[in-house]
């Protein structure tokens, strides 16, 4: 492993002990580790499409052609784009309004960069026992999946406003009484195109 991909590793793992260290610190300053935000992922319709999203993407991946795609990256990723791209998406969000403080924004970023890419980096570091030549292209491609999974997955429908995502609510972890996931159906098939197009590319 030559000295550039060395110093990455040691780079955004520096980067990420950092907001371990924040995180364990203070765990109640960020809604991800908070009670509300995981009963918010525990929507019926929430849950259904990360089984089947999950499933799919881990029994295809051996079968894309992708050396670098297996059951196993296929899953511990999957599981981390669901468990964290709505909050990550959410604090962004939040943040641009000024509404977020640096270190929940430092957090965030630091779990998108991790379920996206570096978990992906360094499992295959550990597999096959050099950096994936594949990481910067795996760094674009999974972030706009990780994107729209994280839209995805806030949306809800309100009958007062029609389709909205959930942290535009002030309240944006409180689950509501309107799970209507019949009435999201277009918009989800929009953020959900990403994910799909590129099993199918693989696939096929």
């Amino acid at each position: 492993m030559d000295i550039f991909f060395k110093s990455y590793i040691a780079f955004w793992s520096l980067a990420c002990l950092f907001a371990f260290v924040l995180f364990v610190r203070s765990p109640n300053q960020f809604a991800l580790a908070r009670r509300a935000y995981w009963h918010f992922l525990k929507e019926p319709w929430k849950l259904a499409t990360f089984i089947i999203g999950t499933t799919v993407i881990t029994l295809v991946a051996p079968y894309t052609g992708d050396p670098t795609w297996d059951y196993v990256d296929g899953f511990f990723m999957s599981v981390l784009c669901f468990s964290t791209a709505p909050w990550v998406v959410a604090t962004l969000f939040l943040a641009v309004h000024r509404q977020g403080r640096w270190r929940e924004v430092y957090l965030a970023i630091c779990v998108w960069l991790f379920s996206a890419s570096w978990s992906y980096d360094i499992y295959l570091v550990w597999r096959d026992g050099f950096y994936p030549n594949t990481w910067l292209a795996n760094l674009f491609a999974s972030s706009v999946i990780y994107l729209c999974a994280g839209l995805f997955w806030n949306l809800e429908w309100q009958a007062n406003r029609g389709v909205i995502f959930s942290f535009m609510r002030p309240d944006w972890l409180l689950r509501t009484n309107e799970p209507n996931f019949l009435k999201l159906i277009g918009y989800a098939a929009i953020f959900a195109f990403p994910a799909i197009a590129a099993v199918l590319i693989f696939f096929f």
